[in-house]
Parts: structure tokens; C-alpha cells; sequence
């Protein structure tokens, strides 16, 4: 896919767990645990921005476009 989730990267900068975004989302961990994976083929703008509310990041420093990469 030519989109990249980099949730896992901010995460990590913002020394978050999963289950702490979690809760301060209101998402659960499953739903959490594949966007951070890239499991997901579409992502609600209410969550993306409640994530970003959270992380105090904007949506491109979790999503990120290769056009090298082949879409599915």
C-alpha cells in the first residue's frame, strides 16, 4: 500500500503505550493495535484527530505516502 502508518514511531517518541493512547482516545486496543501495525484499510477522521489531540502531532507525522510502494 502506498500510504505508511508511522503511529508506532510517534508513539515511541511520545513514550506512549498502546494502552494509554487507548483510553485517552476512546478507541480500543484492537482497533489501536492494527492502525499502529498497518492493518487497517481507512481510518476515521474523528479518530485520526483525536489521536493527534493526544500525541500533539499533526496527521502526516503518522501518515506518510511512498510512491514506490504498489497499492494492493
Amino acid at each position: 500500500m502506498a500510504i505508511i502508518l508511522r503511529l508506532d514511531r510517534v508513539m515511541a517518541d511520545r513514550k506512549m503505550s498502546l494502552n494509554e493512547l487507548s483510553e485517552q482516545v476512546g478507541v480500543s486496543n484492537v482497533n489501536l493495535s492494527k492502525l499502529k501495525t498497518g492493518k487497517v484499510s481507512a481510518i476515521r477522521f474523528s479518530t485520526l484527530g483525536a489521536i493527534c489531540r493526544v500525541l500533539n502531532c499533526q496527521p502526516g507525522d503518522i501518515l506518510e505516502y511512498d510512491p514506490n510502494t504498489a497499492d494492493e
